[in-house]
Order: structure tokens, then sequence, then C-alpha cells
């Protein structure tokens, strides 16, 4: 199986050579950039919806997805990360990066709202779940990764990906599935 996704983004240089200058530790693996590219393309004038823009790693992967009808908003609450995604990306017409505390940002939105949501970011992924799941659409995508043991987790960090996991599992208003690849995926689809 190849891996690598082919035609990367012409964004996407640039922005890992601000990404590594900066030190940032937590970059979205290049495969998963490719495989949220195709999720983003199979929402046609959707809205996409990403918590934790970090640098714009995955935004530029999920915008190189998106038609020009759809639109991406991205919330990064560190300053230092999210500038380095707008020095990249703030010509984007079809996105909105948001300086925000997610779980408030959360309850100000309308029910049913979103056809893909990406947590990268602990608010949806492993604190304030349902709040989040709400904002999505029937038919829409949860995309969650980075549940593969890492050396910098911390010492309860397995216990919260384990329960999350059995979480989405049990639950009857969504079908997931769970890819022990880039950094271990698991990707649900909300019933109507």
């Amino acid at each position: 199986m190849e891996d690598d996704p082919v035609h990367p983004p012409s964004v996407l240089a640039a922005i890992w050579a601000d990404t590594e200058a900066a030190g940032f530790s937590f970059p979205s693996d290049y495969k998963l950039g490719g495989l949220l590219r195709v999720l983003a393309a199979s929402k046609p004038g959707g809205k996409l919806l990403e918590i934790g823009t970090g640098t714009g790693l995955a935004t530029a992967w999920l915008l190189d997805g998106m038609n020009t009808a759809a639109h991406l908003t991205s919330i990064e609450a560190n300053g230092r990360w999210a500038a380095i995604a707008a020095k990249h990306l703030r010509h984007e017409s079809r996105l909105t990066l948001l300086d925000a505390d997610a779980f408030s940002w959360f309850g100000g939105q309308a029910a049913a709202s979103y056809d893909l949501v990406f947590a990268d970011a602990m608010p949806g992924k492993f604190d304030g779940f349902d709040a989040l799941w709400r904002l999505l659409k029937p038919g829409g995508i949860y995309v969650i990764d980075d549940l593969m043991p890492q050396p910098s987790w911390p010492a309860d960090q397995q216990q919260r990906v384990d329960e999350v996991l059995k979480m989405l599992d049990a639950r009857t208003d969504g079908r997931v599935a769970r890819m022990a690849w880039a950094g271990d995926v698991a990707i649900a689809v909300k019933l109507g």
C-alpha cells in the first residue's frame, strides 16, 4: 500500500519549514493530510470545522480537498501557532481562522451545522465531545487522530484514549471505524 499522498498542497512545504523552525512538536501526520483532503472533497459546498489549527498543516490539506463553495472554520487558542497558519493561509476566502476558547465557542453554534469535524485538540476529542457532536449534521464525519501511544503522553493519556474510543463504539447515533495508521485514526459518521 502506498501511504504517501500524491500532490500535496502547494503551501505545505512553507508551512512545514515554519513549523519546524518554531519547534512545534505536534504536527499532523502527512498521511492523515491525504485522508483529510479526500474526506473534505466528499462534502462539496460543506461546512467544515477544525479544532486545533496548530500551524495550519492539516488546515492546508482540508482546504486542498474542498471545492469553491465549501467553507472551513478552524480554531486555535495558541497565538504563536495560529500566526504561522495565518501567515500562509490568510488569503483563503474559504477559511475563517478563530482565536477562541473552543468549549465556549461550541455552545454558541447551531446544532447540526457542520458536515465534517476534525478534532485535533483536547476540546471535542477528549473533553466536551457531546457539545461538538451536536454540531454535526446527520451524515457528518468526525475525525480524531493521535490515538497511538507516544513518549510525550502524560501518565493518564492512554486511559483517556481508551475511554473516548469506548464511548464512540457505544454510541447508537453513529458508526465508527478505527485505523491503526497515521498515528492511529478514528472516523465516525453521525446517523440521521
